[in-house]
């Protein structure tokens, strides 16, 4: 149970710093909230910024 806690914090982390449009940072408190709890929202969160990532960056994946 205190993972759980502990990958809340890091969900609610993640949403401040996509709020200030600091995605990596946003991306980078999702991945520590999965690894802490697998069913977090973080995982539907992360992935959603993937996808604009995808959309915008399209070199960072395709160099």
């Amino acid at each position: 149970m205190e993972g759980m806690g502990v990958a809340e914090e890091y969900y609610q982390q993640g949403n401040e710093a996509r709020k200030r449009g600091q995605w990596h940072e946003a991306i980078n408190c999702y991945i520590k909230a999965i690894e802490l709890d697998p069913d977090s929202p973080a995982v539907e969160a992360k992935r959603m910024l993937d996808d604009i990532y995808a959309f915008y960056c399209k070199d960072m994946y395709n160099p």
